[in-house]
């Protein structure tokens, strides 16, 4: 089953190819279900496209996560169990692992590691830090993908009993302290590498420039703060490169 496994694996990088409101996560869902489930297409056709049909269903929850369920759900379709406690399933895993998806990634991982690259950035090693940051998410990224996957085809019908007690609610607990202690030394290493050069008329133009964004924001909510940075930013741009 590692070939299957494998092929599967690999699609649910595309599992939100064709995210819609619909049903989410659901088509992506289907996609990577196929390998798991091309056994089952041998041995009873008609069931086969039952299984298809309701791993295409509607299914949202943090994708990072979302093999757990995917190895689950297609182990369950092998168990014989009936399609509509499949589908139970299915719904009662979307909440657990959108929430612990989001706390663990999103509020951990990684603002901890942005925290940390910004703060190499401002020691001088810029380069090292993107480098950095991109390899450890990424590789943790894949790691707890596989690891979902794999824990779900092992455990079926039992997956939550086996979430429970994996690491994973531990690692959640530390990575909001360790995202919060990371910002915690990031934000004064960072402020004071911005400021360090810049004279007082500077830093009441940078203020200034802040003060009418929040202005511009409540006058038009079309302003947003992305977007008038971006004009500023230009502006800045344009003018340095007319004086040289």
């Amino acid at each position: 089953m590692k070939a299957p496994l494998w092929r599967a694996f690999l699609r649910l990088f595309s599992v939100q190819g064709a995210w819609n409101y619909e049903r989410m996560l659901g088509i992506g869902m289907g996609y990577a279900a196929l390998p798991l489930l091309q056994k089952m297409r041998q041995q009873d056709p008609a069931g086969y496209r039952e299984a298809v049909a309701r791993q295409a269903e509607f299914f949202n929850a943090q994708p990072y996560l979302a093999g757990l369920a995917l190895g689950a759900t297609t182990r369950a379709e092998y168990q014989g169990v009936p399609g509509e406690k499949i589908l139970r399933l299915r719904t009662a895993l979307c909440g657990p692992l959108g929430a612990l998806g989001d706390q663990l990634f999103w509020t951990g991982i990684l603002p901890a590691l942005v925290s940390t690259a910004l703060v190499m950035v401002a020691f001088g090693l810029a380069g090292a830090g993107l480098l950095g940051f991109l390899v450890v998410f990424n590789g943790i990224r894949v790691a707890v993908e596989w690891w979902g996957l794999r824990v779900g085809w092992a455990s079926g019908l039992e997956v939550s009993q086996v979430l429970h007690k994996s690491w994973l609610p531990k690692a959640v607990a530390l990575a909001g302290p360790a995202a919060g202690f990371a910002m915690g030394v990031a934000l004064p290493v960072i402020g004071g590498w911005l400021v360090a050069d810049l004279d007082r008329v500077v830093m009441a133009g940078a203020l200034g420039v802040a003060g009418i964004a929040v202005v511009m924001a409540r006058v038009n909510p079309r302003v947003t703060g992305l977007r008038f940075t971006l004009v500023v930013a230009t502006i800045i741009l344009l003018s340095a490169w007319v004086g040289a």
